[in-house]
């Protein structure tokens, strides 16, 4: 029998407790697919005696994210912790170092540190994936990483964020101004308690630039990237948008110029006879 492929999962948010449900619960179909079982082995979180939904018997509780990193009985090591520096990043660099392959959704860390993670992942024939950073389930980061790796690519663009779009759109449809939407998207769970990293484009910079660096074959940036926030936007701008055949979403862009590459997150107008401004709500 073909030895189980060993999990260990730092981080048991809504993210993290999810990903053990899933593998418990596709355990047949993930056998199948990937030639052997999956199993979940270790896992860590800040508090122990949170409430989750999830039955942990049989499965180690850890220390902390360096110690699953480190284990040796752990195969691959997936890190849901988020933030770019301590303890996601050391954590992450041990299970590299330790040849273990490692799965993240942290866009912030791969924006700031994508480079030497992947130099990391290199010199020890590790394997760094990251296609929950950008996009959740959409699998844009493997397509432009091997689908398009053969393509010229000058301009790549899109919503990169569920929350500004989710409040556009209610500003929009219902005429209703930025704080209400924003509080009812605090409500529903589309928007942290402290909005800022989403409604002033930060998250969105993040993910532009490593879209960008993967489309264009350059260092992750994220500090050259243009941001400007949805704070400022009335329903009065958009319903002079609407007057002019245009609907406002926030874009993040990136753009192949003679002098370098542009990017830049703002909200843009787009004609709503264009495919992305069809693009409604959380999505």
């Amino acid at each position: 029998m073909v030895a189980p492929l060993r999990v260990g999962i730092a981080g048991l948010g809504t993210v993290g407790a999810e990903v053990v449900r899933v593998i418990e619960r596709q355990e047949r179909t993930l056998s199948a697919r990937c030639g052997r079982p999956v199993r979940v082995v270790a896992v860590t979180a800040r508090s122990k005696a949170k409430k989750r939904g999830l039955d942990l018997s049989g499965i180690k509780w850890a220390k902390s994210p360096l110690a699953i990193a480190t284990d040796p009985e752990v195969d691959c090591f997936v890190e849901l912790i988020g933030g770019a520096g301590d303890p996601a990043g050391p954590a992450i660099e041990a299970a590299l170092a330790a040849g273990k392959a490692v799965v993240t959704a942290n866009k912030a860390l791969i924006a700031k540190h994508g480079l030497k993670l992947a130099s990391l992942a290199e010199k020890h024939h590790a394997a760094l994936n990251y296609e929950a950073a950008v996009g959740a389930a959409i699998p844009v980061i493997k397509t432009l990483r091997e689908g398009l790796a053969g393509t010229d690519i000058d301009r790549i663009y899109g919503i990169l964020n569920g929350t500004c779009n989710y409040i556009l759109t209610r500003m929009e449809q219902e005429g209703l101004s930025f704080d209400d939407c924003l509080a009812d998207a605090q409500r529903l769970g589309y928007a942290e308690a402290d909005p800022t990293f989403d409604i002033d484009g930060h998250d969105t910079a993040q993910k532009l630039a490593i879209l960008a660096s993967l489309a264009f074959g350059t260092k992750v940036s994220e500090s050259s990237v243009y941001v400007e926030g949805i704070r400022s936007i009335t329903p009065e701008d958009l319903r002079a948008a609407d007057d002019l055949g245009y609907r406002v979403k926030l874009l993040g862009v990136a753009v192949r110029t003679a002098k370098g590459i542009e990017q830049r997150v703002h909200p843009t107008m787009v004609p709503k006879t264009s495919s992305i401004a069809q693009v409604m709500g959380v999505t």
